[in-house]
């Protein structure tokens, strides 16, 4: 029986689905997925028509409201709100360290992550959209970054179940490798940086101490995770969001104490670090992260841990050298490392698996370049100019290559606009693709 929640403002309903684990095998092993429907108070018996949410991530569950907020808010003016939290993640039968050792080895779990890819949560979306609204009715999509490339699967293989498609910040290349991916990032995240430094020039030395330390002697972190140089220049995630540049530098404002025989890195600064830089909450993050650009038609199909490859290729990320030559010390952006896997608590016992996932190269494609060249489901997106995350040269090549598709250009906003713009993102991409805007 589903439970029906009250939070100001708003009515929210537990569903939970059972579905295939691989949609190709349906009678096989099952596993569930689970989705909270929000409405507007008082709307609750209204005919209204439905926004299936796909989270950013991989691996991110979809967000838990508290009330009327954020982009919600200006949601719930016109739909009932699916949120789902994807297949692994959340409440839906969770991929962690912990349920994953119950499978078997390795290659046993590598093999079971092999289904959590955008193909897989379509196949979901489908099958509970029948289950929910029916086979004859559609619903609308809001895919923000990795949701989006999620959308873009889904206006590839399963239209028909679409009314419309919103798409915030994930215009993924659709014949772009990781290779091609991280190449063109790090020369985006040098800009971040330099951003950065010429916002809080005091930093540079801030940055370039801590690395210091750290490359004589790596922290130990509350949680027993290990904070090395590379550890730490991966605090350019932060730069992901608009906001993420000052939070960085009032991070690294509190970074030392004086401490019983000298100064020392804080607790309080530790702390932290740990809770951006800790997979613990989303594992999947990691060990999907890049097979979500794995195509079996795209290089041979394989990621191969592209981004500590590529990086070799950027010389001014290598932060002991920097020490050496007196160059500030970069951070890196959204990229994911093989030596994640040994300094992270959350992430060690999955190191094997990440490895096999990483040298698979089977991957089936996740977009059809004929099917969307034919689309006529209506679709709008916004690209951010300044987005550290998705290259903008790839998002605007696939926009040409998706028929109808029109896109908002801007630069007010950056790769969190829809979550951190009190609803204004989302008004826009409505008000276009109803003709307002």
């Amino acid at each position: 029986m589903s439970t029906i929640s009250r939070l100001p403002g708003i009515v929210t309903t537990d569903h939970v689905f059972r579905v295939p684990l691989d949609h190709a095998s349906p009678e096989g092993e099952q596993i569930e997925v689970y989705a909270r429907e929000v409405v507007a108070s008082g709307r609750e018996r209204d005919d209204l028509p439905w926004l299936l949410f796909l989270q950013g991530g991989p691996g991110g569950k979809a967000a838990r409201p508290l009330g009327r907020d954020t982009w919600l808010d200006r949601a719930l003016d016109d739909y009932r709100v699916l949120l789902l939290d994807q297949r692994g993640t959340g409440r839906s039968t969770p991929a962690t360290r912990q349920t994953l050792a119950r499978r078997g080895g390795p290659q046993e779990q590598a093999d079971y992550l092999a289904r959590f890819r955008a193909d897989s949560i379509v196949r979901d979306a489908e099958l509970i959209r029948h289950r929910l609204l029916g086979a004859d009715k559609r619903w609308s999509v809001l895919g923000q970054s990795f949701g989006g490339f999620c959308t873009l699967t889904y206006l590839s293989f399963a239209p028909e179940g679409l009314t419309e498609a919103f798409i915030t910040g994930g215009l993924a290349g659709l014949r772009s490798s990781a290779d091609d991916v991280y190449r063109a990032a790090y020369p985006r995240v040098v800009r971040k940086n330099d951003d950065h430094y010429r916002r809080f020039p005091q930093d540079v030395e801030t940055v370039r101490r801590i690395a210091a330390h750290l490359a004589g002697s790596p922290a130990t972190l509350p949680d027993g995770g290990l904070l090395t140089v590379e550890a730490f220049q991966v605090l350019g995630m932060m730069f992901v969001g608009g906001s993420g540049s000052g939070a960085l530098h009032y991070l690294l404002e509190e970074a030392w104490v004086e401490g019983p025989v000298g100064p020392e890195l804080s607790d309080t600064f530790l702390a932290g670090v740990q809770a951006r830089l800790s997979f613990a909450e989303a594992p999947l993050y990691a060990v999907l992260h890049e097979s979500i650009y794995g195509q079996r038609s795209v290089d041979q199909g394989g990621t191969a841990w592209s981004a500590e490859r590529v990086r070799e290729e950027f010389p001014e990320f290598d932060a002991r050298a920097a020490l050496e030559t007196g160059d500030p010390v970069l951070f890196t952006g959204e990229m994911i490392y093989p030596w994640m896997f040994e300094t992270d608590p959350a992430l060690r016992p999955l190191k094997e698996t990440a490895d096999l996932l990483a040298a698979r190269t089977d991957w089936p494609d996740l977009y059809d370049p004929a099917r969307l060249a034919a689309n006529t489901v209506p679709v709008v997106a916004t690209v951010y100019h300044d987005d550290m995350c998705v290259d903008t040269a790839d998002s605007l090549e696939t926009a040409r290559a998706v028929r109808g598709l029109r896109t908002w250009i801007t630069n007010e906003w950056e790769h969190d606009g829809l979550r951190v713009s009190g609803g204004k993102v989302l008004d826009r991409l409505i008000k276009m693709a109803h003709g307002e805007a």
